[in-house]
């Protein structure tokens, strides 16, 4: 067992410093206003994310409990580099224990009043349930669950957050992206979007598609993913993993701020297929020299098989909706994770494209059914300039309308972890969520895990 306090310039002296359990220090909580962050075996570099900013309602000790290996690393490591950045370093300092009984001494210490946990998906949820049973607070990444019996603690989870006056949130960074807020700012106009069709399973009413890739810069280093990370079983399939962020996106811009329920759900169809991995493209991507042994169950051949891909269809308060995912190993040169979105309304098309012509950066586009903009540049101009300011219109030649974002705008993927946190410390300083966003999250992972079973039958 190993505790210590690390400043950002003896990150990497963590191992080195050692007491016993009773010469650790917990400090007192000074007010219930002030947010302590409590960052529980962080296996997932959104963990660390959430720290290349600070926040004014934050106080700079991060509290880490972990078990020894390279993942704490990588997160000291991760968050060191922030500390010694040369543009707008951040000042965080770090009170680290590493041992097995990491989650009992968080909880017997408790030195702080929320819980951030990213990592393996598989025990997540029994980390969650531990911390909202001890009157601490979770601020967790997605998936908050990976199968049906993670989905009956969730519940279980939520009911005891609700009768102890807790917040259990999860970390939907995709709300802060640009164009996804101008999408859905455009369909709550009637006079350009009308309302949402019902559309059809072949030509849905609202289409959420991404493309993902194993091998990444992150911050701008390259991207080291643990091992499990490629076993289904911890990290859970792609059509229960990013399609957490597609769903929710699909709740959050056709039904904005409505309570949903489980039984709004009908799914229709599902499935889900592998990505095939080489040694080769395993060893670039984890540093690991052959496939680990508990990996040998997915095995096809001498490549792994990740079941990371998923799509399914289905009805959300009867609107059909269609959500897949892709997993490819490395994006090709110039070229990064895409995004593609649809959303059909009986005045127009809003589309989001991510491709090679919007130079894989997020483009809105509006197709106008009546060829008349009048109502679009009047949103354009007037309603959305007093929260977007700077906003223009440019005609393609297709017949869409381009919407010019500035660039300032475009803050990219990591900035988002920020943007969210932002938003759970309303919560926390308001001390409530809005009505909607525990049912939501409920029927979110509903969803999922309801397409999980669809695909594997």
């Amino acid at each position: 067992m190993k505790f210590s306090k690390v400043s950002s310039w003896a990150a990497l002296a963590l191992f080195s410093i050692s007491c016993t359990p009773s010469e650790m220090k917990t400090e007192v909580i000074e007010s219930d206003s002030k947010v302590k962050i409590m960052t529980l075996d962080p296996g997932h570099f959104h963990a660390g994310l959430i720290h290349k900013s600070m926040y004014p309602v934050v106080d700079s000790t991060i509290h880490i409990f972990a078990p020894e290996g390279p993942e704490i690393k990588d997160h000291l490591n991760r968050i060191a580099g922030y500390n010694n950045r040369e543009e707008n370093p951040t000042a965080w300092s770090l009170e680290v224990y590493t041992g097995p009984d990491y989650l009992e001494k968080m909880i017997s210490q408790k030195p702080g009043n929320v819980m951030m946990v990213a990592g393996k998906n598989d025990q997540k949820i029994d980390y969650i349930l531990a911390a909202i049973e001890n009157g601490i607070h979770v601020y967790a990444d997605k998936p908050l669950v990976i199968n049906p019996e993670g989905f009956k603690k969730l519940k279980k989870a939520f009911q005891i957050a609700e009768e102890k006056d807790l917040l259990l949130y999860d970390i939907m960074t995709e709300r802060f992206e640009i164009t996804t807020m101008l999408q859905r700012e455009l369909s709550m106009i009637p006079e350009v979007f009308g309302e949402l069709e019902n559309g059809t399973p072949e030509n849905p009413a609202i289409t959420k598609e991404s493309v993902h890739h194993f091998f990444k810069y992150v911050s701008g280093s390259p991207l080291i993913r643990p091992d499990w990370f490629f076993d289904v079983e911890k990290e859970g399939d792609g059509i229960v993993d990013v399609t957490t962020h597609l769903v929710d996106l699909i709740q959050w811009e056709a039904f904005p701020e409505v309570i949903l329920d489980t039984s709004d759900v009908q799914m229709i169809s599902a499935k889900r297929w592998a990505t095939s991995l080489s040694l080769e493209k395993f060893q670039k991507v984890t540093g690991k020299s052959e496939f680990s042994d508990f990996l040998q169950k997915s095995m096809d051949g001498e490549n792994l098989a990740v079941f990371s891909n998923g799509e399914m269809n289905y009805t959300l308060k009867g609107k059909h909706a269609k959500v897949s995912v892709i997993w490819n190993f490395q994006a090709p040169e110039g070229s990064a994770d895409t995004h593609y979105s649809m959303m059909r309304g009986t005045k127009a098309k809003l589309i989001i494209r991510q491709g090679k012509e919007e130079n894989y950066r997020p483009v809105l586009y509006v197709a106008v059914a009546s060829n008349d903009p009048a109502n679009l540049e009047k949103a354009i101009n007037e309603t959305l300039q007093t929260k977007y300011p700077g906003l223009e219109l440019k005609k393609m030649p297709s017949g869409e309308y381009q919407v010019l974002v500035p660039d300032s705008y475009h803050n990219g993927h990591e900035a988002h972890f920020a943007q969210v946190t932002e938003r759970f410390l309303e919560y926390f300083q308001d001390g409530k969520m809005p009505a909607w966003e525990v049912p939501n999250m409920i029927t979110k992972y509903y969803t999922t895990i309801l397409a999980r079973e669809f695909a594997m039958k």
